[in-house]
């Protein structure tokens, strides 16, 4: 068998307790995440908060912050890729 797919018994037991750790993160975060009947009274709080007019506006200016996100992380991607190119 190649070494590449043998399996350290101590590589074994690091895997496997990172994904248990894994695991036990990602339940603790969807724990406090709304479900059901939440979405519905955090929409109807929002829309009291900040009213009809101000959602548009609130949602562009989200919008505009992804689209910032999204283009600063081309930017860098590409950075890497001449990085990689040029060696």
């Amino acid at each position: 068998m190649p070494s590449e797919y043998r399996i350290n018994g101590n590589d074994f037991f690091i895997n496997t307790l990172n994904i248990s750790i894994m695991h036990s993160l990602l339940t603790v975060l969807l724990a406090f995440l709304p479900s059901g009947m939440e979405w519905p009274i955090i929409l109807v709080v929002i829309l009291l908060l900040f009213g009809g007019k101000k959602i548009p506006e609130l949602m562009k200016g989200i919008g505009k912050g992804v689209r910032g996100f999204k283009d600063g992380l081309k930017e860098i991607e590409n950075d890497i890729n001449t990085d990689d190119s040029s060696k």
